[in-house]
């Protein structure tokens, strides 16, 4: 007989003293793992499941989002974990370079009045990493709270020492292959913040704007920014464009513009839309990514019009260092009084980048950076992957978008890979270096005119260490292996006969042989390309394979009208204020239920309450049951020579437990598809409406009556029931089922008893 269960559920007591129980069982790390489950690596038949958490920010605190995100993993890791695989779910942190620097900047500011520079490289960085540690500890203490069964023994950090040395490894092998390069591209400036931001970074805002066409000699062009346009000397049309036929490409023209005659070319390029405004337009190459690319094609000059202050230089004559802002309307009005405004649209609606990470309007620039060649062919050795032919040229495109098209990685839901393709075939060089001082800094190191690139800093004196940092998503890039040792795990690191140091074969045993790749990436759809597409990048090339198996995307959290949760609305949710007021169970289930892979959830606090409820119906339903059971001692009747006899169930009886095994056969089909929702819902109405309402209400009168016999079979059927819908049930909601679990009296954990077969 187990302990006696208290009429009252008491959510936090419970899940705070389980969490603790869990924990302190070991069982989170698979090299603990009891019951046959003990770990013999990829040599042995037992199967191995793994996922690396995807690491939240240390900007803060974690969202409903978040834990959308633990629940589906914990369900995908108890899971597995009850099938008898060895499984790892790695946790760790992002340092979110941008974001973080960012917020203390904008603290500091508020509380002292100071920026960074003014106290200074060193100090600045302690003050981040003061706050990010504080941020993490509190991000670790929601995770917990939500259940999630981590290994916490391996968590990492992108900022620690370990991912250091991974990150520099990765950058100097990138580098000596010429698949990073320094040179000058146009990047997405914030003035704002003094710094590049990536292309997958910018958040586009739909703006309602002015739009003006102006007289460029025989042509009329249009534009939103009159600003940029001094150093327009280039009039572009379309070859096929017969308005222009007459104009030769590379025809010179004298033409009346903003400062005075300039001569202007007429050049004839694809890129032009024919439809938009008049077909004719003139190009900023430095300011406009279209213009950059059409200005390379044709070897154009191009000249700097707006400053990295978002400032105009002085080839705007009389508005030179005035902000756009300011200077628009001016310029305006001086193109009107020399006759170059011909008209005004005035309901034109465009797109505005804005720097997602809590910066201003990008400014495109063209500048010296560093950049990873996304295109550019290179002699592939060492490859896993399927189509790819060792010896052969590829591009790190090539590599990813072979990854998917073979199906080793499979993405769900399947939607997501068109848009997949379409990213990768419009992919341009990544610019990875940053202007911040929060991050893995660039392991390059100038002398005059040389160059020396490495994880260590190079001998001798005179060398100075590039100022520029990496952007966040390189070093998380590498996340699935870097987490399990690599590059330390590798066999040629322990000096062995391998040669070819890009030819990586995990030391047998090691975490990267036994859970790389990772059965399992599971994430928000809105950071497919983010940071989906940019493990694929780093581990097609670093290890030759995949970095995972399956990609699961799943949506975002709104309210209840659809919108996105935010500060400013005021209508988000914090995960753990709904944890301690209905439970972290209930907080799962209302993240799971009705929602499908890749669909956004709506959310409000009455549907978190109503599943409060069913952890209720669940405690009662197994109070019930444990409380009918002295009666009958181990569920078996004495006949009268006080012999033990097997329970008769009657044919009511096997129709129920036949109905059990459906349940259990359905439930593990919708998880083994990766269908939580459908499997959440089907065990739901089970126990409620069938196993509750029905099976235990239609028990009561055999339970209470005469017929030992009868009653045995009454309640050894609810006990069974009860039994395997906690197996069952455990990882959706593991607190409930496992604080039921001990009082039943069981001596082994349900987070490691076998799942139903």
């Amino acid at each position: 007989m187990g302990e006696t269960m208290e009429p009252r559920y008491d959510i936090k007591e419970v899940e705070e003293r389980i969490y603790k129980l869990w924990e302190k069982s070991g069982f989170f790390n698979p090299d603990n793992l009891s019951k046959g489950q003990r770990a013999k690596g990829k040599s042995s038949s037992q199967k191995t499941f793994s996922i690396v958490l995807p690491p939240p920010n240390v900007t803060g605190e974690l969202h409903m989002g978040h834990a959308a995100m633990l629940a589906i993993e914990d369900i995908m890791i108890r899971y597995a974990r009850m099938k008898g695989m060895k499984t790892l779910w790695l946790p760790g942190t992002d340092h979110a370079a941008i974001a973080t620097q960012s917020k203390v900047e904008k603290d500091i500011h508020k509380k002292e009045g100071k920026n960074r520079h003014d106290l200074g490289r060193e100090e600045f960085l302690r003050r981040v990493e003061e706050f990010a540690a504080k941020s993490h500890d509190y991000i670790v203490h929601q995770i917990k709270r939500m259940g999630a069964s981590l290994d916490w023994s391996r968590e990492a950090f992108t900022l620690d020492e370990k991912r250091g040395e991974a990150v520099g490894e990765a950058f100097k092998r990138m580098y000596e292959a010429g698949l990073i390069y320094r040179g000058e591209r146009i990047v997405n400036w914030d003035p704002k913040l003094q710094t590049t931001v990536s292309d997958d970074e910018i958040e586009w805002i739909e703006e309602k704007s002015l739009f003006y066409y102006l007289k460029y000699g025989p042509f009329e062009i249009g534009t939103a920014r009159p600003e940029t346009k001094f150093g327009d000397k280039y009039v572009v049309v379309h070859p096929d464009d017969k308005r222009y036929e007459n104009y030769k490409h590379g025809e010179k023209l004298t033409v009346e513009w903003m400062n005075g005659k300039i001569a202007a070319t007429v050049i004839k390029d694809r890129a032009v839309d024919m439809k938009f405004g008049t077909g004719a337009m003139t190009i900023t190459p430095w300011h406009d990514n279209a213009d950059f690319e059409i200005a390379e094609r044709h070897k154009l000059d191009r000249e700097q019009i707006i400053d990295q202050f978002g400032k105009l230089m002085p080839i705007a004559g009389e508005f030179a260092g005035m902000k756009i802002k300011e200077a628009r309307p001016k310029i305006v009005e001086k193109l009107k009084a020399k006759g170059l405004l011909t008209r005004v649209d005035e309901n034109y609606v465009h797109r505005l980048a804005m720097n997602s990470r809590g910066g201003g309007i990008i400014e495109p620039q063209v500048m010296r950076q560093w950049f990873v060649n996304v295109g550019s062919k290179f002699e592939v050795r060492g490859s896993k992957l399927r189509g790819i032919k060792n010896g052969q040229k590829y591009s790190l495109k090539d590599l990813m978008r072979q990854a998917v098209k073979s199906g080793e990685i499979e993405i769900k839901p399947e939607r997501f890979k068109k848009i997949y393709f379409h990213w990768i075939d419009n992919l341009r060089d990544w610019c990875i270096s940053r202007q911040i001082w929060y991050g893995h800094r660039i392991p390059v190191w100038y002398k005059g005119e040389e160059v020396y690139c490495g994880v260590e800093g190079p001998q001798g004196s005179g060398w100075e260490q590039d100022p520029d940092t990496l952007d966040t998503w390189f070093s998380s890039g590498l996340w699935t292996f870097s987490t399990l040792g690599w590059p330390f795990t590798c066999a040629q690191n322990k000096k062995s006969k391998i040669k070819d140091k890009n030819d990586c074969k995990p030391i047998p045993g090691s975490d990267l042989d036994i859970f790389h790749p990772t059965s399992v990436l599971e994430t928000g759809y809105d950071i497919l390309f983010f940071w989906v597409a940019r493990m694929i990048l780093m581990g097609t090339y670093l290890l030759g394979e995949v970095p995972f198996k399956k990609v699961y995307l799943h949506g975002l959290v709104r309210d209840m009208q659809g919108r996105k949760m935010s500060k400013t609305l005021g209508n988000g949710i914090d995960p753990l204020l709904m944890a301690d007021k209905y439970g972290a169970d209930a907080a799962r289930l209302s993240l799971i239920i009705g929602t499908g892979p890749g669909s956004d959830i709506k959310l409000s606090e009455d549907k978190i309450r109503g599943y409060r409820n069913f952890a209720t119906k669940i405690w009662n339903a197994a109070r019930f049951v444990m409380m009918s059971k002295p009666a009958y001692k181990t569920g078996r009747h004495a006949d009268k020579r006080g012999k033990k006899a097997l329970i008769e169930l009657s044919p009511a009886d096997r129709k129920d437990l036949a109905q059990l095994k459906k349940i259990q056969a359905q439930v593990t089909k919708h998880i083994e598809k990766y269908e939580f929702h459908l499997a959440g819902e089907k065990l739901y109405h089970y126990f409620w409406h069938e196993f509750a309402d029905k099976i235990i209400e239609n028990s009561k009168s055999r339970l209470n009556g005469e017929n030992l016999k009868d009653a045995a079979a009454a309640y050894a059927k609810l006990e069974t029931i009860l039994k395997e819908s906690l197996k069952m049930l455990h990882p959706f909601i593991p607190f409930v089922t496992e604080e039921i679990w001990q009082k039943m009296g069981h001596k082994d954990l349900l987070m490691v008893e076998r799942w139903p077969r």
